[in-house]
C-alpha cells in the first residue's frame, strides 16, 4: 500500500485519479491501481483549489460569526462561492475582515482530512447546521448511487457513494479547527491555496436555487495557482466590465428591459434590430443554401404535447404556469365543456416532430432538415437573469434533423462543418469541442449498448475529423444519447459554449416516428437537435462583447456617416451617401449644427465604422477622406474607389481599421 504523497514528489500535484475516480493526495493505493497525477493548473486541479478556498471562506465566516449557518460552497467557473444564513447581510467591511481571517487560515497550513461517516454520525456532528441536515436527508443513506435529486453544486457535498466529512486539522496540535460535510477531494493543506485568491462580492441567493426557499447570503471569490494569474484574471474582469453588453446596449441604444413588460423580457431598439436582422438574414441564407427548410410554429400548446415529449415531467419547473382555456358554460354558468391547460413552449422540438409526423415518410426524404427562429419561454429565477445572456423569453435558431442510423455520422459531420463555417462568418475563430458520453452507471441511461457505442463512435469520428481540440466527458451525456458541444473564445480569452449537436433516439420513440425504408419495412428515424447560436439574444450579447460594440461594417447599424468640414459641403456628401444607399449601404450625412471635431467624436463614440469627411479640396478633386474608429485617416480617395472599398467591406464582412488602408 502507498499514498499519493509517496508516489508523486512534484509540488504542483494536488490530487490523484485512481481507477478513474478523483481522490485526495493522501488516499491509499495499491500496485494494481491505475493512478494519474492531478496538477493544480489542470481543470480538476483548479476546481480542487477553488473548492478548498470555499472551505476556508466558510471557516473564516464562522470564526467571525459563529451563528452563521452553512449552505453549500462549490467551485464555479473562474472561482467559488459559499452560501450562508447570517443574522444580517454581509457588508464590504465584513468581506475585508473575512478575507483577513482567511489569510491567517491559509498561512496556518491546516490539513484537510477526510472521514467517512454514517447518516446518524453526520447528523449528530452537524446538528446545528439545518441546511446540511437537509442535504443528508436528500442523500438517503451512504449506500445509494449519489443522486441527491438536486444540482451539481449540491453534489459537492453528498454526491459520492459515501457520506464524508472533511476536518481542518491544526498541523501542530492535531486539533480539529473546523469541519464540513463534503464529497471532496481537497488540497493536502490550506497553505497550498497560496496568495492567488480574492473575495469578489456578496449577493443574495435562494437556498437550493428555489424562490420557495429562504434567501441566503452568498459570498463569491476567485482562486488561481499564482498571484500573477490572479492579476491577469482581474485585468480580464476590468476589460470584461468595459465590454459588458448591458452597458453597451444602453450606450449604443440597442435594446432595453422595460419594467412595464417584466424581468428577463427584452425589447429591441431600431439600431439593435438592424444588427439582429443582419444576423438572422445571413443565417437564413446560409441555412437555405445548406439544404434546410424553414418552418413556423406557435408560441403555445396544449399540455398533451409536453406530456408526450416528457417536458412536463423533466422540465416542469422551467416552464411558465399553465393557462386554462377552452372551458364553456351555459347561460346559468354551468360548465358544459371542460377546459384544458395550455403552456408557453420551452422548446421547439415537439412541434417540429409533429411536422414530421403529419404524413408518412420515406427514406428518400431523409435526411430532413427543419429550421426555425422559434421564440421560447423559460421560467428563470429572477436572481439568475443576466442581460441578454439569461432571459425568460428568447429566440432559438433551432434545427432538428431526422436521419437514418446509417446517415448519422455523415450528417453530424455536415452539421459541425456548417456550424464552424457560420461562426467564422461572424468573426469567431478559436474553437474546441466537448464530447459528452455516458459513464458506467447503467441506471442513468436508456437505450441499448449497441446504439450508445455506435452513436458515441460516430460523434467521436466527427470531432476528430474536424481537427479541433477534443475533450471527452464521461457521464455528461443526455440520458438518451451523446452530444458534441462547440466552445469558442472571444477577443479577451473568455470561453463561451455555443453550438450543440445532440443525438436523440428518445423523442422519435415517444412520438412513434417512422419512415419506410428501401426494404419496404417501417424503421425509426434518429433525431439530431442542433442549436447553432444557442439563442439569438445570447449570441448577440457574445458578439457585442467580443467586438466591444465596434461591429464589422456589415453588422453595424450605421455603416457610413458623412461629415462635412463646413455646411456648404453637405450637399456634396449627400450625393455620395445617396449613391451608397442605392446599393444597400446604411449611410447618412450629419447636417447638425455641431462643429466638425465634435461630430467626429460623437460618431466615433457611437462606433460608426466609416466616417466620410469632405471639404473644399475633396469637392474640387472629386474625392473624399476616410476616418476610422481607431482614429486613423485616409485622405484624398476618389469617390468611385471609396464606394468600391465600402461595398467590398460590407460584402466580405471585414473589419475596417488602420490595416484596411493597405
Amino acid at each position: 500500500m502507498a499514498d499519493g504523497f509517496s508516489l508523486f514528489s512534484d509540488r504542483s500535484v494536488v490530487a490523484i485519479r485512481v481507477n478513474g475516480e478523483l481522490k485526495d493526495l493522501a488516499a491509499e493505493v495499491t500496485e494494481t491501481d491505475a493512478v494519474e497525477p492531478i496538477t493544480i493548473d489542470s481543470t480538476d486541479g483548479l476546481n480542487i483549489l477553488r473548492h478548498s478556498a470555499a472551505h476556508v471562506l466558510a471557516q473564516a465566516v464562522q470564526r467571525i460569526n459563529p451563528e452563521a449557518r452553512l449552505g453549500i460552497g462549490p467551485p464555479i467557473t473562474d472561482g467559488f462561492y459559499y452560501d450562508f444564513d447570517p443574522a444580517q447581510p454581509f457588508t464590504p467591511e465584513d468581506l475585508k475582515a473575512i478575507s483577513s481571517e482567511m489569510q491567517r487560515i491559509v498561512k496556518q497550513g491546516q490539513r484537510f482530512v477526510r472521514r467517512v461517516v454514517t447518516d446518524d454520525e453526520a447528523r449528530a456532528e452537524l446538528a446545528a447546521e439545518p441546511y446540511k441536515l437537509e442535504l443528508i436527508g436528500l442523500k438517503g443513506g451512504a449506500g445509494d448511487s449519489g443522486d441527491v435529486g438536486g444540482s451539481d453544486n449540491e453534489n459537492v457535498e453528498v454526491g459520492g457513494s459515501e457520506l464524508t466529512i472533511y476536518d481542518n486539522v491544526d498541523p501542530k496540535t492535531g486539533e480539529v479547527c473546523w469541519k464540513d460535510l463534503c464529497r471532496g477531494p481537497h488540497l493536502p493543506n490550506t497553505r497550498m491555496i497560496g496568495n492567488g485568491w480574492a473575495l469578489t462580492r456578496a449577493a443574495g441567493a435562494y437556498w437550493r436555487g428555489s424562490e420557495k426557499n429562504p434567501m441566503l447570503q452568498r459570498i463569491y471569490g476567485t482562486a488561481w495557482p499564482t498571484k500573477d494569474e490572479l492579476r491577469e484574471y482581474q485585468t480580464r474582469l476590468e476589460e470584461a466590465a468595459k465590454r459588458d453588453h448591458r452597458r453597451l446596449g444602453k450606450e449604443l441604444d440597442l435594446f432595453s428591459f422595460p419594467d412595464e413588460i417584466g424581468s428577463g423580457l427584452s425589447v429591441w431598439h431600431p439600431k439593435g434590430g438592424i444588427i439582429r436582422g443582419e444576423i438572422e438574414q445571413h443565417a437564413r441564407r446560409r441555412h437555405i443554401a445548406g439544404g434546410y427548410t424553414y418552418v413556423y410554429t406557435p408560441h403555445i400548446s396544449k399540455e398533451d404535447l409536453f406530456l408526450t415529449s416528457n417536458h412536463l415531467r423533466t422540465y416542469r419547473e422551467g416552464m411558465f404556469p399553465p393557462i386554462r382555456m377552452d372551458e364553456e358554460r351555459d347561460a346559468d354558468g354551468t360548465i358544459t365543456k371542460q377546459g384544458q391547460d395550455y403552456y408557453l413552449k420551452p422548446m421547439n422540438c415537439p412541434m417540429h416532430i409533429l411536422i414530421y409526423k403529419e404524413r408518412a415518410r420515406s427514406y428518400r426524404e431523409l435526411p430532413m432538415r427543419l429550421a426555425e427562429n422559434g421564440t421560447v419561454y423559460r421560467n428563470e429565477l429572477s436572481g439568475a437573469l443576466h442581460g441578454l445572456t439569461r432571459v425568460r423569453g428568447f429566440t432559438q435558431d433551432d434545427s432538428h434533423l431526422f436521419v437514418t442510423q446509417e446517415q448519422l455520422e455523415s450528417e453530424a459531420t455536415r452539421v459541425l462543418e456548417f456550424v464552424i463555417s457560420m461562426l467564422r462568418d461572424f468573426g469567431l475563430e478559436d474553437f474546441e469541442l466537448e464530447l459528452s458520453m455516458r459513464d458506467d452507471e447503467k441506471d442513468k441511461w436508456i437505450g441499448s449498448d449497441e446504439f450508445w457505442d455506435y452513436a458515441t463512435d460516430a460523434l467521436r469520428n466527427v470531432a476528430v475529423k474536424s481537427g479541433l481540440k477534443l475533450v471527452e466527458v464521461p457521464g455528461e451525456a443526455a440520458f438518451y444519447g451523446p452530444k458534441i458541444d462547440l466552445k469558442t473564445r472571444d477577443a479577451i480569452g473568455r470561453t463561451w459554449q455555443l453550438s450543440t449537436v445532440q443525438v436523440d433516439p428518445n423523442l422519435p420513440e415517444r412520438f412513434d416516428l417512422e419512415y419506410t425504408g428501401a426494404d419496404g419495412e417501417k424503421h425509426r428515424p434518429i433525431m439530431i437537435h442542433r442549436a447553432l447560436f444557442g439563442s439569438i439574444e445570447r449570441f448577440f450579447a457574445i458578439l457585442l462583447e467580443h467586438y466591444a460594440g465596434a461591429f464589422p461594417v456589415w453588422l453595424s447599424p450605421v455603416q457610413v456617416v458623412g461629415i462635412p468640414v463646413a455646411e456648404q459641403y453637405g450637399e456634396y456628401l449627400d450625393g455620395i451617401v445617396d449613391r451608397l444607399r442605392r446599393q444597400g449601404v446604411r449611410a447618412e450625412v450629419d447636417h447638425g449644427d455641431d462643429r466638425m471635431p465634435k461630430k467626429i467624436r460623437t460618431h466615433t463614440k457611437a462606433k460608426v465604422p466609416i466616417q466620410l469627411i469632405a471639404g473644399e479640396e475633396d469637392r474640387a478633386a472629386g474625392s473624399v477622406s476616410f476616418r476610422f474608429r481607431d482614429g486613423s485617416q485616409l485622405n484624398g480617395v476618389p469617390v468611385d474607389e471609396a464606394v468600391e472599398r465600402i461595398l467590398r467591406a460590407v460584402e466580405t464582412r471585414e473589419q475596417v481599421d488602420t490595416a484596411w488602408q493597405a
